[in-house]
């Protein structure tokens, strides 16, 4: 019998019909296309084994002048500055307490009621205690001296704790715990959280064009909004603003243990900013640039965000943000839209989105300072962190497909839109992140499937050769490689949060990556006209990594006689490097072939090695009309 070679096309296809993709993938899992032919992605393993607060949602990166690389990492709860393998909480300050709070706590109860006039803080919030003393019994000063998340808001003056000794162990009040904590009480509050989920009709652009409370006047708050967080280096010191709040200055040289502090703050600092809807530091020219800043009226900000306002500071300066002669600080608005939804620094531009429309920013010097100019109307932003620059082109996901732009706009042609969009939460598309992986030449969106409220799955494009993959991983934040060697990445284990390397390893923090396949669209002979007979498959597969030569990945047919009939597994056959031919006995119509890793075999069956697919042969002859 003849032997053919079947080679398919690259990148996997939902657009079609399993039958009308012949000759083509259509579907797959943890597995990218590389020169045409799919292969087990790379693995990932913990950045440092300490776990942070809150869930990730932005990474960035830059160098000090002595050549420290630092890490920035901005959560729901915290911002996190990593330096010298270790995360260090810089979040800022917003109020601090002296000799004001007191404590009360229940017999047989580990909440304990804190009292402190007029404290502003929301559930989820950190206060940092100090200077109390016991409370008579098993709630002693080590048990209070420390810090805390707010468990609830019980009033304009109060807030409950839930008691831990230094190890995080709950503790249980007794009937001594009667004290209040001493009249020398200090409490240090970080700035106010925002929500782990994006929830409707919170403030202007909420929800779709047209739906609920879009476009209605409520003001934007930092605490009913989604913790999303811009940051960017300014020299080596590094400017952060968590979405529609403050902008906060770290200085370098102040060193990791101080926290991040508001511009307005800042000697010499003259009417900055007092919140933003995003930050950015321009390329060349040097402007601290807030997006849907709060305007200047008279002699001071107002406090309040103009959603569609542009303001910049001087050039060279964080701090001088008037408008002189003599400077080049100034704003502008845009007129299209009814939001900024986020913006990206680009090749000698700046790019806007609005809810509506893009913008591109430029530097012109003297006297204007910045020019803006509308790129493209009814083009969106489908969330602030949806939108990548990648070494061609910039891309970005909007609601209804995946775009790019290389100084005009292109809509990608996407042959696995339809699946992406048919299970998408539209509801919590604020949280899709883009990423790109430059040493695979990708672009990729994570996003939230519909039965999901946080990123699980991915959709990425390799923008050199055309193919798109798909896949589920959970991934909140990414920064490709650069500054560091390999990509980084935000991600739970086990509901705790991590940082993760990626594309440093061949598994899943040591352990096998599950349900890693690839799937072909139907396979037959004469369109179907005849039945085809396999008797056996010769491999092509490449094993590479540290534990190759023990790798094992399935083979597997799936037939069946008509398109609407279910798919019936025929065979599943073990492959190995050492593997000549595998002999099925496989009669159908039409048949699918699939690559998997065995979920079933033994660990070292499945670590320590990826795998490569290239023109497998298949002994296959036609065998009748019945």
């Amino acid at each position: 019998m003849a032997v053919t070679k079947l080679i398919f096309n690259p990148g996997i296809n939902k657009e079609f019909t399993d039958l009308m993709d012949k000759g083509g993938w259509s579907d797959g899992n943890l597995v990218r296309f590389r020169k045409g032919l799919p292969e087990k992605i790379g693995g990932w393993e913990k950045t440092i084994t300490s776990s942070y607060e809150g869930t990730g949602r932005a990474l960035t990166a830059w160098v000090a002048l002595d050549a420290t690389r630092y890490l920035g990492l901005g959560t729901t709860t915290k911002y996190y500055i990593q330096g010298g393998g270790v995360l260090y909480d810089i979040t800022p300050i917003r109020k601090t307490s002296t000799n004001s709070i007191t404590f009360a706590a229940t017999n047989g109860s580990s909440t304990i009621t804190v009292t402190d006039s007029s404290h502003g803080a929301v559930v989820n919030d950190t206060v940092t205690i100090s200077g109390a003393v016991s409370l008579g019994g098993l709630v002693t000063a080590a048990v209070l001296n420390q810090e805390y998340q707010i468990a609830t808001v019980t009033g304009t003056n109060t807030y409950t704790i839930t008691a831990k000794d230094t190890s995080g162990a709950t503790v249980t009040a007794n009937s001594s715990d009667s004290g209040n904590g001493g009249s020398g009480v200090d409490g240090v509050y970080q700035i106010n959280v925002g929500l782990d989920v994006y929830v409707e009709s919170t403030g202007w652009g909420a929800g779709l064009w047209g739906a609920g409370t879009f476009g209605s006047a409520t003001a934007l708050t930092e605490t009913d909004q989604l913790r999303l967080w811009s940051h960017d280096a300014f020299g080596e010191d590094l400017i952060i603003n968590p979405r529609n709040g403050g902008i906060f200055y770290w200085d370098e040289s102040s060193g990791l243990s101080n926290p991040a502090v508001n511009i307005t703050t800042l000697a010499g600092a003259n009417l900055a900013p007092t919140k933003g809807i995003q930050t950015i530091v321009s390329d060349v020219d040097r402007h601290v640039i807030v997006l849907g800043a709060d305007p200047i009226v008279g002699s001071a900000r107002t406090g309040s965000i103009d959603p569609l306002l542009i303001a910049f500071s001087d050039q060279e300066s964080a701090t001088e943000w008037e408008p002189t002669s003599t400077n080049t600080a100034g704003s502008l608005r845009l007129s299209s839209g009814s939001q900024i939804v986020g913006g990206l620094r680009s090749r000698q531009e700046t790019l806007i989105w609005t809810d509506t429309s893009l913008y591109s920013m430029q530097f012109v010097g003297a006297p204007f300072t910045f020019g803006i100019n509308l790129i493209n109307e009814n083009v969106g932003l489908i969330s602030p962190n949806g939108v990548v620059n990648a070494p061609d082109s910039v891309y970005w996901m909007a609601r209804d497909g995946f775009y790019s732009y290389s100084g005009s706009v292109s809509r990608l042609t996407c042959s696995v839109l339809n699946y992406v969009l048919d299970d998408f939460n539209q509801g919590q598309a604020f949280k899709v992140v883009a990423f790109t992986n430059r040493e695979f030449n990708e672009v990729g969106w994570f996003y939230p499937s519909g039965s999901s409220s946080e990123n699980d799955r991915y959709v990425v494009y390799n923008y050199l050769e055309g193919a798109w993959s798909i896949g589920e991983l959970s991934r909140t934040a990414w920064l490709d490689d650069g500054i560091f060697q390999k990509p980084r990445a935000t991600g739970k284990d086990s509901s705790v949060n991590y940082l993760y390397t990626h594309e440093n390893s061949d598994d899943a923090d040591g352990l096998p990556m599950d349900n890693v396949f690839i799937e072909s669209g139907d396979i037959d002979i004469d369109d179907g006209e005849k039945f085809g007979f396999v008797k056996k498959i010769i491999p092509d597969v490449k094993f590479f990594g540290d534990n190759s030569s023990a790798g094992q990945i399935n083979f597997v047919l799936k037939t069946r006689n008509f398109p609407g009939d279910s798919l019936s597994t025929n065979s599943t056959n073990n492959v190995t490097s050492s593997t000549q031919q595998n002999y099925v006995r496989a009669r159908s119509r039409q048949m699918v072939f699939r690559a998997q890793s065995d979920d079933d075999a033994a660990t070292g069956l499945r670590t320590g090695f990826r795998w490569r697919l290239g023109a497998n042969r298949f002994e296959i002859r036609p065998d009748g009309k019945r």
